[in-house]
């Protein structure tokens, strides 16, 4: 890929990636077909700040990471009795931060 577009993705998901897979971002990107970049620069991926925000007000984030069937024993036990509530606050970005990883990894694997 371009470096204009490597750089065009950074800068508008930079903040959706920890800074120990930035690297490895950066180089999958710079090993991209042009053609193929398409798919990897429309990716819907999820802020982690937000995340911790929806995490802390509703406990809701799981559904946004696409971990429904946990989501939904989450709220079916009233957060755990509130237990599990609070361990997600403090995971919360840090699986925010796998969730784009992956993602990324998988439209990645698309382009190849």
């Amino acid at each position: 890929m371009r470096p204009e577009l490597v750089q065009a993705f950074m800068l508008k998901n930079g903040e959706c990636f920890d800074t120990v897979t930035l690297q490895d971002v950066q180089n999958k990107l710079s090993q991209l077909d042009d053609s193929k970049s398409a798919l990897v620069m429309g990716l819907n991926l999820q802020k982690p700040t937000v995340i911790l925000i929806i995490a802390i007000l509703l406990g809701w984030e799981r559904f946004f990471l696409d971990d429904i069937g946990m989501g939904v024993v989450k709220v079916i036990t009233c957060y755990g009795c509130g237990i599990w509530w609070l361990i997600d606050i403090f995971s919360a970005q840090r699986r925010a931060y796998e969730y784009n990883y992956k993602k990324f990894n998988e439209a990645v694997m698309l382009c190849r």
